[in-house]
């Protein structure tokens, strides 16, 4: 195993090309070992060079919305009348922070691009 960190597109290159080899390496062995090793590497320089944007906070109360079955009326017990639902929801940001407390989204999400 020669492992070394990824510091440019050439190495990265390099590392899917061997994470390609020992794909479906047995966890545990010293080829699992070395692809799990890999994935870390290729996952940190990614994130460095490719962040991913924080999540419209709209968008992540319609996704929680979704995932729990939710309708813009099972909002009023945090936001209060269905119009500041509708406020909230073509977005203001008045009601963030009982938005956060009542469906735990991050305020990371719920604030993303406000500043």
């Amino acid at each position: 195993m020669n492992i070394k960190p990824i510091r440019s597109q050439e190495d990265l290159s390099a590392a899917f090309t061997r994470m390609e080899q020992l794909w479906g390496a047995e966890v545990g062995s010293p080829e699992g070992d070395e692809l799990e090793v890999l994935a870390l590497l290729i996952e940190k320089y990614e994130d460095e060079h490719n962040p991913m944007p924080p999540s419209d906070p709209i968008e992540a109360i319609k996704f929680r919305m979704d995932q729990q079955g939710l309708t813009p009326r099972d909002l009023q017990p945090f936001l209060g009348s269905s119009g500041r639902v509708s406020e909230i929801l073509n977005r203001s940001l008045g009601m963030i922070k009982r938005l956060h407390d009542g469906l735990r989204i991050p305020y990371e999400s719920l604030l993303a691009g406000v500043a």
